[in-house]
């Protein structure tokens, strides 16, 4: 079999419909493959850096892996970004990397990088080294990435093997199966813990999302009448529901009073999280001493905070079997709806004076206005940046795959190659991309995209002609002006960029405006860019939130 062939057979047979690149000379034969099949479509992005984002987005989005294919080299490195972003969040991709041919490596053949400069952004970084192997890696590949803790894995391929004719050695299976069960002993220490405790608090990471866990979250916090406190990638593994459980996002952002239930908390369950320092603002969050933490992975055990039980598992697993152990024992009356509740609005409250209707708006007013004008199930991918840490704060997660954001990579520039791949992941679905002016010029270029592959997405671009994160900082704690870093004397339209691309495009400056507008995109069968200007003077969430 043409090894081509083998590569997308592989591909197809597990399951994996959708490939995005960028064509080049090298990758053609996989592309003519493709052409011949009705089975997997190749979205043709803009830039390679898009690649992996969109492979990232349609990922986070459907729980399946996507497969991205690049040259070598430049192709390659251009992708590394949203590999290292991947990796980060554990999110399962499968990336192709069309490899310099055998005989010329180590010869500075066209865009010949080492392979092994790629080990550190992806979980695994496979090389094909003969023809006859090529299947048996793939599906190995395909393997890993889906193997908990999932993650991106690198395939090197020369590109004289694609066009080969041999016979391929059959691929052998694969259960993906990292972590089975969990001990008895420590979930019964842990039941123990947290049944004898008196306000416990649950922080649930986004390893309760990749193991489809939120139903056993839910039932958990029930039965330990707790509150929920999510991490940026645990934001809407269960729905931040007014009645809910959730009391809000730990972050660099998190209100005072966010703060005070962790650390007032006398027994805490810690769940699909490595505990990352982005989330804890550099382990220098309180946590309560009898902290039971569930990881896949036994490294994180110390990562800033010692646990009282650890226990290396699946969220799931550990979720159903801790809610088994707990269904006999006397738990207490707690609270732990009145106790999120009374959170939210202590959050709420603090934002009150940021809530206008006058343009220019603040994040806040424009963030709060997309979320009642997107469908509840909406699936909204966020881009990082000053405006996505208010997000963290005002706009509500509606359920588990239903908010992307990046984690502690934090790159800007993911927004709207997500959402495209949001969207592809999930065609039925509304999808709307929030983004800032500064991470939109990032990945510009994809707004072709959207348009050439006929991607119906709505993008909301908050515009205040500033990197004004960084500004606000450079003015403040350095000796450089305010605004130091403000293109304002050079604006962009955007409005014009977008209908330049063929993307229609309108512009909503008041709530109302962003209301009906917003509404109206979302409702359209074709993709829309919305501009709306925010406040470059506005102050940012971390400097608001931070307690008196």
């Amino acid at each position: 079999m043409d090894v081509n062939r083998a590569v997308i057979e592989r591909l197809t047979s597990n399951g994996i419909d959708t490939m995005f690149g960028i064509p080049g000379k090298q990758t053609l034969p996989l592309n003519e493959t493709i052409g011949t099949r009705d089975d997997i479509r190749f979205v043709v992005a803009r830039h390679e850096t898009a690649v992996s984002h969109q492979a990232w987005g349609y990922a986070e989005t459907s729980g399946a892996p996507a497969a991205t294919a690049v040259v070598p080299g430049p192709g390659d490195m251009n992708a590394m970004n949203g590999l290292k972003n991947a990796l980060n969040d554990c999110t399962p991709l499968v990336h192709i990397a069309v490899e310099t041919d055998p005989e010329v490596r180590g010869g500075d053949g066209i865009h010949e990088t080492p392979p092994e400069t790629y080990d550190t952004v992806v979980k695994e970084n496979l090389l094909v080294e003969r023809p006859e192997s090529t299947a048996a890696v793939v599906e190995e590949a395909i393997a890993i990435a889906e193997t908990p803790p999932k993650g991106p894995v690198r395939i090197g391929i020369p590109k004289n093997f694609l066009t080969m004719d041999v016979p391929l050695a059959t691929p052998g299976e694969y259960d993906r199966t990292y972590v089975e069960g969990v001990a008895e002993s420590d979930i019964e220490a842990a039941a123990t813990l947290l049944a004898e405790a008196t306000a416990p608090v649950i922080v649930a990471g986004g390893g309760v999302r990749a193991a489809n866990a939120s139903d056993s979250l839910r039932r958990l916090a029930d039965r330990l009448e707790a509150p929920v406190v999510t991490t940026y990638k645990g934001k809407g593994v269960l729905p931040d529901d007014p009645d809910g459980y959730v009391a809000g996002t730990l972050s660099g952002s998190a209100s005072p009073e966010l703060l005070e239930l962790l650390a007032t908390a006398d027994a805490a369950l810690a769940v699909g999280t490595d505990f990352d320092a982005v989330a804890t603002r550099t382990w220098s969050v309180d946590l309560p001493e009898d902290l039971v933490h569930v990881t896949l992975d036994a490294d994180d055990f110390g990562n800033g905070y010692d646990p009282a039980v650890g226990i290396v598992a699946d969220a799931g697993v550990a979720l159903s079997e801790l809610g088994a152990a707990l269904a006999d024992r006397t738990i207490r009356a707690r609270d732990g709806i009145e106790r999120a509740t009374a959170i939210r609005k202590a959050t709420s409250d603090r934002l009150d004076a940021l809530r206008d209707s006058s343009p220019p708006l603040t994040s806040v007013s424009a963030l709060e206005s997309v979320r009642e004008a997107v469908p509840r199930d909406a699936i909204v991918s966020a881009d990082a940046g000053g405006f996505r840490v208010w997000a963290l704060n005002v706009f509500a997660a509606a359920g588990p795959r239903s908010y992307v954001n990046p984690g502690s990579w934090a790159t800007m520039g993911t927004g709207l190659p997500a959402g495209i791949g949001a969207q592809l992941a999930n065609p039925d679905e509304d999808v709307v991309v929030l983004t800032g002016d500064g991470g939109l010029m990032m990945c510009i270029h994809e707004l072709h995209t959207a348009v050439a592959e006929n991607v119906p997405i709505t993008v909301a671009v908050f515009t205040n002609e500033d990197y004004a994160i960084i500004s606000d900082q450079a003015g403040r704690d350095y000796d450089l002006s305010d605004g130091e870093y403000s293109w304002s004397g050079a604006p962009i339209s955007f409005t014009s960029l977008a209908e330049s691309m063929g993307m229609r495009s309108e512009c909503a400056e008041t709530p109302a405006e962003i209301r009906s507008t917003i509404g109206a995109a979302t409702a359209a069968d074709e993709p829309v860019l919305v501009r709306i200007p925010t406040d470059p003077s506005e102050p940012q969430a971390s400097d608001w939130m931070s307690p008196e």
